[in-house]
C-alpha cells in the first residue's frame, strides 16, 4: 500500500498574530471549514510558481503549454510573471464553493458548501460533492442545482386517500 503524503505544510510559527488574523478573514470570505484548506491552496500556488520558475529558461512552446493549462483552470495568465504573482486568494476564487456564490446560486459561501456536500450541485450533469473542486472555465456555464421532484404515483395515491 502506498503511503499517503500531506498536500500542504503547516506554518512555521504557530502563533503569528498577523497570519492568524489574515487566515480568519480568508476563512470567513470564502466560507472555509478549516485553515488547512488555506494551507492547501498555498501549496498549490507554490507548485505553480515552482513550475513557472523551472520554465523560465525553457522553450516558448513549453511555457505556452503551462499558460494554456492555467487558463483552462480559470487563471488569467499570459506570462511567467503573472504566474509568480498568483496568490492563494486567486486559487480559492476558482473553487466550486466560491463559483456558486459568484453565480448567485447560493447566498453565502457556507450555504454553497452545504449544497455541495449534500450532493445538490451538478457540474456538466455529474454530481460533485467536493467544495474544493477547481472549476474549469469550459464547465463553469454547465453548473446547475439538482431539482428534487416527487413521483406522480405518490401524489395520486395521497389524493385517493384524502377523497375516501
Amino acid at each position: 500500500m502506498k503511503r499517503k503524503h500531506k498536500k500542504y505544510s503547516k506554518p512555521k510559527k504557530s502563533f503569528d498574530k498577523p497570519r492568524i488574523e489574515e487566515e480568519v478573514e480568508i476563512k470567513e470570505e470564502f466560507g472555509l471549514k478549516k485553515k488547512r484548506e488555506i494551507w492547501k491552496a498555498e501549496a498549490k500556488v507554490k507548485k505553480m510558481r515552482e513550475k513557472a520558475k523551472n520554465l523560465i529558461s525553457a522553450s516558448p512552446e513549453l511555457q505556452e503549454k503551462l499558460f494554456e493549462n492555467l487558463r483552462k483552470s480559470g487563471f488569467k495568465v499570459n506570462s511567467i510573471s503573472d504566474i509568480l504573482s498568483l496568490d492563494k486568494k486567486d486559487y480559492l476564487r476558482r473553487r466550486l464553493q466560491t463559483v456558486l456564490v459568484e453565480k448567485h446560486m447560493a447566498t453565502t459561501p457556507k450555504a454553497a458548501r452545504q449544497l455541495i456536500v449534500h450532493k445538490k450541485v451538478l457540474v456538466d450533469g455529474n454530481i460533485v460533492s467536493i467544495p474544493s473542486y477547481i472549476v474549469p472555465v469550459e464547465l463553469e456555464k454547465s453548473i446547475s442545482l439538482k431539482i428534487k421532484t416527487k413521483p406522480v404515483k405518490e401524489k395520486v395515491k395521497m389524493e385517493e386517500i384524502a377523497n375516501e
